[in-house]
């Protein structure tokens, strides 16, 4: 069974927005997901750190063999050994007002027992029996979860001097070898983006992901999906090599930050629905397989089928949505993501970039087709990496140096692979362009198409160099930033104390009182979706597959719909303006299907 203190966790943000969050915020119990994409950032990371805990910074650079899985594998270990330091610090700290451990149990949700014990504490008044209950007390305080993600698509190949592959060092396998070898105990990997066979089968090459004789894993597995088909289908992959899923953590297709992956029209809550109801059939499936696996392998045999959690995240903004996640659709955890980019003792954001966020509304943030991935993605407008790729398209000089190359992924033109968002490949495809015979309005479509692609490696990474005057690359200092369109509801910078009496419903931080319900505004935001689609077609009556795709993607709207009307009355989320919304979009769909399919 896994400890957990909280019942929210720090969802991975960006690249640099998470790279520290351990250290900020895993001595108090809770949490959080630390990219582990950009081994250059991490280099950076490190030079900052050794220094600040008075250590000798030895550094790796990129002649050291394998130097890219060797800088993870360091830098991990370094929050490892700095977390460590500031548990045994906080044990020994006295139990006074404003001391640390004092703000670690009083920032435990309100009925843990924990916290209970330590509320009965305080109180008492014989000095020998309140000893006792602080040495207990002492004794319960462990670490949050210091975990990391790979975004499997991210698995760029490496080459050597004569431009060949080298084996097993593509990035994302050398980022998972470096987490492997790292000495993090009780932590996770989280595979976001889909399935990566080359990744998943190295897993059989590294140590630490087998289940003891406790029934607990060293190092777990969590795989981040949008809906039940995928979990089941990745599950599968896995069990059948002898790697058991710990967690599913369904992200909301399109209410979340970063990269959005739009579902055919399959809302949060029918998706919740289906992943409460076939727990125990996903469960038995996946057990099944792992059995098997490790009976043909001569390993030990389980009865007990390991735990398997299900845990959610995107557009949470209330203790009320918490709640019901939690209650209704028995979710283990809920990841709170873009409300703590506003908390500078969580996450890491630069101070102008940070001011951009607390003032941001909802026209602020848009689905973007910036991501050289070619995958949408939430944008926050107006940042630096905005502005300048902007005064790089006025001097008639379109595109983003390259040097990380980890997006390196376009084979379009003959030679190197190329990154959409690299002058190399704007160049190209601009010069591509004028080649064609198209009509004006046309041409400057396909040349927006060029030129909205950004750098993601570079300004996803920037905010930490900036904080910490640790520049991982000279000369690029601007930042990209990608919230949730949930920041525009949140506009106070707040302390870490403040952001988690709010999850649980200990106080309002919430800027906005009208905002609607998460279901709701998910809702919203995947009729936007479909009219963008619509809107994109020119003749839909002559597109005969696009039309019965977006025929099917209205059914789903509609069946999600009326499965939200039919959720119990006593469910707290289920108001007059919760139904008279839902009724609005649905006029509004309809109106669709009518006009246009």
């Amino acid at each position: 069974m896994i400890t957990q203190k909280h019942s929210f966790h720090i969802p991975v943000m960006g690249i640099a927005f998470t790279l520290d969050s351990p250290i900020k915020v895993a001595r108090y119990g809770i949490d959080s997901v630390m990219s582990i994409v950009e081994d250059r950032i991490i280099e950076s990371m490190r030079s900052y750190y050794y220094p600040f805990i008075n250590k000798e910074y030895i550094p790796i650079p990129d002649s050291v063999k394998d130097y890219r899985a060797k800088r993870i594998q360091d830098y991990l270990n370094l929050v490892n050994s700095i977390v460590k330091d500031q548990i045994e610090k906080i044990k020994a700290s006295a139990f006074e007002k404003g001391s640390e451990i004092v703000k670690y149990f009083e920032m435990l949700p309100n009925h843990h027992p924990a916290k209970e014990l330590f509320y009965k504490m305080m109180k008492m008044e014989d000095p020998q029996e309140k000893a006792k209950i602080e040495s207990l007390l002492r004794n319960q305080i462990t670490p949050g979860s210091i975990d990391v993600n790979i975004m499997t698509k991210v698995d760029k190949d490496n080459l050597d001097k004569n431009k060949q592959v080298i084996e097993d060092h593509s990035d994302a396998v050398a980022a998972l070898r470096g987490y492997a070898n790292a000495d993090l105990e009780h932590s996770a990997i989280v595979f976001s983006a889909g399935l990566n066979p080359r990744l998943y089968n190295y897993l059989e090459k590294c140590s630490g992901f087998d289940i003891d004789e406790n029934g607990q894993f060293k190092k777990r597995i969590i795989i981040k999906v949008s809906d039940y088909r995928s979990a089941l289908i990745q599950g599968k992959y896995l069990a059948k090599k002898g790697f058991w899923v710990s967690e599913f953590r369904i992200e909301s297709g399109l209410n979340c930050g970063g990269h959005a992956f739009a579902t055919d029209g399959y809302l949060m809550g029918p998706i919740l629905q289906e992943f409460k109801d076939k727990k125990e059939e996903l469960k038995n499936s996946l057990f099944e397989l792992y059995q098997k696996f490790n009976i043909e392998h001569d390993k030990k045999i389980y009865k007990e089928c390991p735990e398997i959690r299900i845990t959610a995240q995107g557009g949470i903004g209330t203790h009320e949505e918490d709640d019901v996640l939690k209650s209704y659709y028995e979710i283990s955890s809920t990841g709170w993501g873009t409300p703590f980019l506003l908390v500078p003792e969580a996450t890491t954001v630069d101070e102008n970039t940070m001011q951009l966020l607390s003032k941001a509304t909802k026209d602020d943030i848009v689905l973007s087709n910036n991501s050289p991935l070619g995958v949408r993605f939430h944008y926050l407008k107006g940042t630096s990496s905005d502005i300048e790729k902007q005064k790089r398209i006025d001097k008639g000089k379109p595109g983003s140096p390259c040097p990380e190359k980890h997006l390196a992924l376009n084979t379009e033109f003959e030679g190197e692979a190329l990154c959409t968002a690299s002058q190399k490949y704007q160049k190209l495809k601009i010069a591509q362009l004028a080649s064609l015979d198209l009509e004006e309005d046309e041409r400057s479509v396909q040349m927006n198409k060029i030129l909205e692609k950004e750098c993601l490696c570079i300004g996803l990474s920037n905010a930490a160099a900036q904080e910490y005057n640790a520049p991982f690359l000279k000369k690029y200092h601007a930042v990209t930033i990608c919230p949730g369109p949930n920041i525009a509801n949140f506009s106070e910078i707040v302390s870490l104390s403040s952001m988690v009496d709010h999850i649980y419903g200990r106080t309002n931080i919430m800027t906005n009182e009208q905002r609607s319900n998460m279901f709701i505004n998910e809702l919203r935001l995947y009729i936007d979706y479909l009219v963008e689609q619509i809107l994109a077609s020119k003749d839909l009556e002559n597109e005969p597959k696009k039309k019965k795709q977006l025929n099917d993607y209205y059914t789903n709207l509609k069946s999600g719909i009326a499965y939200y009307r039919g959720l119990p009355d006593e469910i707290a989320i289920k108001t007059s303006k919760f139904l008279e919304e839902l009724q609005s979009a649905e006029n509004e769909i309809d109106k669709l299907k009518e006009m246009y399919l």
